[in-house]
């Protein structure tokens, strides 16, 4: 009995003691796209350096937000790091989901090689505070890809002229893109002129008029008060709404369903002379398996200006480390190694969008695909949505009423009168609360 309790004991002994050498792993969730792909392709080289195993767990798009935040809500450990929205920041800091990473980031990450406005959008809240509890990741913006062949074709140009006056190019301001989008509309044909964001699924419609209303001169509101009524449903905003469902008379029929999948189903499938996207899915536009219509007669423009300024829905993600993770010192080990200049340049090499200004600004990156020079000509003009933790309630009734403007259900003035309301409402309610706790 006592060599068999010494036996028991050495064996246990021995257990724990191979348990402690076992290799360390590193767990990261994002969607479900080709630049987690390339994260994972990237993460090797981590793994060869370190000897730390990286698996990077995709979700699809439509169940991504929910599987992420029903795992904090159980606080569970199965991620280490979360890749998710900026809209995200405000909700899970506030809730104590991400960690702050304020001090570390001082201390680690030299914060003046990353592009402002991309450490504003996927890392600070709230947004001014110099508190940080992300490093940006995936930075994204909206853009269009255009028929070069229908654009260039010397019959379409000389037409166009005649009618419009101006020479046909890629469009520099919406009222350009109207004309371009009404000129190459032909039902008949099979063909239209435009293909860009109207769902009420997601933040579709959201993510497609923002830029737009920003540009004619409206806001979201005031970020320091919180006032809403005056700057999303002025008369500037009005115009904008207007004139953004005026564009569905040169899209295909079924484009108030549109959001970055169907758009790019259209653009490839040459039902569309211009198509608005997330760089990150243009990749597929320049593949011949995917596109063996347009791959090499495509090109890349910046999203256009407005009659009062030129602002751009920025997309992409940021790092954040899940409170609930063990491997918190590993997370942050691998957040340092990601924000490396060679591995930035690497990471932009394998399809990434890098936020490092040096990678960014450089010839190797302008010139790696078609639209890389137009996606870092984006990034001046890109703005966000709010941050805040309230942001899914203030995003639900966008998206709602902005859809029902565009179908006829309100008019435009109704459905941001709506808006205007409904957010103040609920920023009144979120000031209640807390002036209670």
């Amino acid at each position: 009995m006592k060599r068999l309790s010494i036996c028991f004991i050495l064996l246990t002994l021995i257990v724990f003691m191979g348990c402690g050498n076992q290799p360390k792993s590193l767990t990261i969730v994002w969607a479900e796209w080709d630049p987690a792909n390339y994260l994972q392709e990237l993460s090797k080289d981590f793994t060869a350096e370190t000897g730390i195993a990286v698996d990077v767990v995709q979700i699809s798009w439509d169940n991504f937000q929910d599987k992420v935040f029903t795992s904090f809500v159980g606080q569970e450990d199965i991620y280490d790091i979360v890749i998710g929205d900026s809209q995200w920041l405000g909700r899970n800091s506030v809730g104590g989901h991400y960690i702050d990473l304020t001090d570390w980031i001082k201390e680690n990450i030299d914060v003046e090689s990353i592009y402002g406005p991309a450490m504003t959008a996927f890392a600070e809240y709230p947004k001014g505070s110099g508190e940080y509890w992300a490093l940006p990741a995936e930075v994204d913006a909206a853009g269009y890809v255009y028929r070069k062949d229908l654009f260039e074709d010397p019959k379409e140009m000389v037409a166009f002229q005649e009618k419009y006056g101006y020479a046909l190019a890629p469009p520099k301001t919406y009222a350009e893109l109207r004309d371009i989008a009404e000129f190459f509309t032909r039902p008949d044909a099979e063909l239209y002129g435009i293909a860009t964001w109207y769902s009420k699924i997601s933040d579709g419609i959201t993510m497609g008029f923002q830029q737009v209303m920003w540009s004619f001169g409206a806001s979201y509101g005031d970020p320091k008060t919180y006032k809403v009524d005056g700057y999303i449903n002025n008369d500037d905003a009005v115009k904008a709404l207007e004139f953004y469902k005026d564009l569905l008379k040169f899209a295909p029929p079924d484009a108030p369903n549109y959001y970055w999948k169907e758009t790019s189903n259209a653009y490839l499938t040459g039902k569309v002379a211009m198509a608005m996207n997330f760089f990150a899915f243009f990749p597929g536009v320049v593949d011949p398996a995917k596109n063996p219509i347009s791959h090499d007669k495509s090109g890349f423009f910046v999203a256009p200006a407005g009659p009062k300024g030129h602002y751009i829905s920025i997309g992409g993600q940021g790092m954040s480390i899940s409170t609930y993770s063990k491997n918190q010192d590993i997370a942050k080990e691998y957040l340092k190694w990601f924000m490396q200049k060679s591995v930035q340049e690497k990471w932009a090499k394998l399809g990434g969008f890098t936020p490092l200004k040096e990678v960014l600004e450089s010839d190797t990156f302008k010139t790696a695909t078609p639209y890389n020079e137009a996606f870092a000509a984006s990034f001046p003009y890109l703005r966000d949505f709010w941050a805040v933790p309230q942001y899914a309630e203030l995003l639900e009734v966008c998206q709602t009423n902005w859809s029902e403007a565009i179908t006829d259900i309100k008019s435009s003035k109704e459905a941001l009168d709506t808006i205007a309301q409904k957010h103040e409402e609920i920023f009144a309610e979120a000031m209640k609360e807390n002036t209670e706790e």
